[in-house]
C-alpha cells in the first residue's frame, strides 16, 4: 500500500462530494447559508425564506423598504456570496 501525505477533513469531504457528484448542490447550499453571514443579523431578521434554483438565489423579505434597498445591492451581495463560496454559484438574486 502506498503512503500518502495526510489530508485534512475538509479535503477528504470535498473529494467525497466531487466523487458523488454532489459538489454543485453542496456549494448552492453553502451559498444559501452564507446569506446570513453576508447581510448580518439585522437584515436576516426580516428574511423568512431563501433558496437557490438554477443559479438564482431567491430571498423572501418581510419589510418593503428593505426589499427596495436590497434590490439596489444585488450585484454587490452576489459578488460577496460567490467570493465566500470560492466560485460562481449565484448568477442573480431575486428579492421577493
Amino acid at each position: 500500500m502506498k503512503r500518502t501525505e495526510p489530508k485534512t477533513f475538509g479535503e477528504i469531504f470535498n473529494e467525497a462530494m466531487t466523487r458523488a457528484g454532489m459538489s454543485d448542490a453542496y456549494d448552492e447550499q453553502r451559498a444559501s447559508y452564507l446569506w446570513t453571514e453576508i447581510v448580518g443579523p439585522t437584515i436576516n431578521r426580516f428574511t423568512t425564506r431563501r433558496y437557490i434554483s438554477n443559479g438564482v438565489l431567491h430571498v423572501y423579505i418581510t419589510s418593503a423598504p428593505l426589499k427596495s434597498e436590497l434590490s439596489f445591492l444585488t450585484d454587490t451581495l452576489m459578488k460577496r456570496i460567490n467570493d465566500a463560496v470560492g466560485r460562481q454559484v449565484v448568477t442573480s438574486i431575486v428579492i421577493h
